[in-house]
């Protein structure tokens, strides 16, 4: 059923917008009469879908309007509790769709709610706006319909929502701080050699005697830095282009995502952090009635990692020919050994859904210190770098201070 926005005068002759579902512009005009109010104008809501066919490329406006993460998660809970208390799901959405702040996803839920009204079940609507609903989410919601425990399979949808996005934000925040002082060194540094140590080191330029062996290259690097500062520009965006181009095709990013495993700090929490993902996701379908192969061809996508995503596909043919899941994956290092053993274990004990929960939480407290280790051990690094390369430049600066005063004497 089509959605459209519409601009209203109400009684008072107060104007009003808001959205509703029609089965055209005339009968959308005629529900908004109905409701009291004289439709202005009355425009229809595009599909998601002919939305990216007509604009593929990033708009200023589709930061302000995209759907949050907390949005959905919001949204999945309140639905959640309106089915448990007993609302029909068109009456549930009807309610939500009046409490979304954010337009686009009221109108993204009007659209679903419209599909489902035509007969469409929920799962079907939603597969529609895949910019919001991930597979993984769609998949449950349609275990959920066919095993009639939708209320349930909404509840852990939050919470898995929940708990990805919060450990998203741990990480952020405890990155955002050595951010932060490295880019403030960087413009510190960048001022001192642009501008203030040309004009103190320029009093040396009429001494005749050899300057000091660290004023010589302070010096040099200054002049350098100050004429050239611009290719250091280029070469960083550059840098900073070439990645993203070698990312976006298919063997750059399997040749970065196999680096990324293998470096010293970094490379055991974005394994940690992948082994989190594939648990919780995992355990979440197979406890919600999806099927182990097509539970596996969901997670390989939200891994985060394309190696990794090569190694469970490999795994889940292994399952598919009678495998079990544990030894499938124990072939290769993509995930970390105590994760194989646990997963073993619970395969062993029939608890295998709990098990991969439990892979899910010690892993993601795993990554949470390990990343808060990391940035408290940065922090004095960093200053201590910044401390040495004041120190060098106050030596350099001080040191034909102290020789023309010697000369003096």
């Amino acid at each position: 059923m089509p959605v459209y926005d519409y601009t209203a005068l109400d009684s008072k002759g107060k104007t009003i917008s808001g959205i509703i579902d029609a089965d055209g512009a005339s009968a959308a005009r005629q529900k908004i009469r109905s409701q009291g109010n004289f439709p202005v104008s009355v425009k229809e809501v595009k599909d998601q879908k002919s939305k990216d066919k007509e604009s593929s490329s990033f708009s200023l406006s589709q930061l302000f309007t995209r759907v949050k993460t907390t949005d959905l998660t919001v949204m999945t809970r309140q639905l959640a509790t309106l089915i448990g208390a007993g609302f029909p799901l068109v009456s549930a959405m009807e309610s939500l769709t009046l409490q979304i702040a954010n337009p686009t996803f009221q109108k993204i839920i009007a659209k679903v709610k419209g599909d489902v009204v035509e007969g469409a079940n929920f799962a079907s609507a939603l597969e529609k706006h895949p910019n919001v609903f991930s597979d993984i989410y769609i998949n449950m919601v349609r275990a959920g319909e066919s095993s009639g425990t939708l209320e349930i399979v909404l509840e852990r949808l939050a919470d898995i929502t929940e708990k990805q996005e919060a450990l998203k934000n741990r990480v952020i925040t405890a990155m955002i701080y050595p951010l932060i002082i490295m880019l403030m060194g960087a413009l510190i540094m960048s001022f001192l050699f642009i501008y203030v140590i040309p004009n103190i080191t320029s009093i040396f330029e009429d001494m005749k005697q050899d300057l000091p062996l660290p004023t010589e290259i302070l010096i040099n690097l200054s002049e350098i830095f100050k004429a050239h500062w611009w290719v250091f520009i280029v070469l960083i965006v550059g840098l900073l282009l070439g990645l993203r181009h070698l990312r976006n095709t298919p063997r750059g990013r399997l040749w970065m995502d196999k680096k990324a495993l293998n470096l010293p700090l970094s490379g055991p929490v974005t394994q940690k952090l992948a082994a989190a993902r594939f648990a919780r996701t995992l355990g979440s379908l197979l406890d919600n009635g999806v099927s182990m192969l097509p539970a596996m061809s969901i997670v390989k996508n939200i891994v985060g990692n394309v190696h990794i995503a090569q190694i469970v596909e490999k795994a889940n043919e292994e399952v598919s020919k009678g495998k079990g899941l544990g030894k499938s994956l124990s072939a290769s290092n993509a995930l970390p050994a105590i994760a194989i053993q646990m997963i073993q274990v619970g395969e062993q004990s029939g608890n295998l859904e709990q098990m991969l929960n439990k892979v899910a939480d010690v892993f993601e407290k795993e990554v949470e210190t390990t990343v808060m280790r990391l940035t408290a051990m940065l922090e004095p690094v960093m200053v201590v770098i910044m401390a040495v390369m004041v120190v060098f430049i106050i030596l350099s600066i001080c040191l034909p201070i102290f020789e023309m005063n010697t000369l003096v004497q």
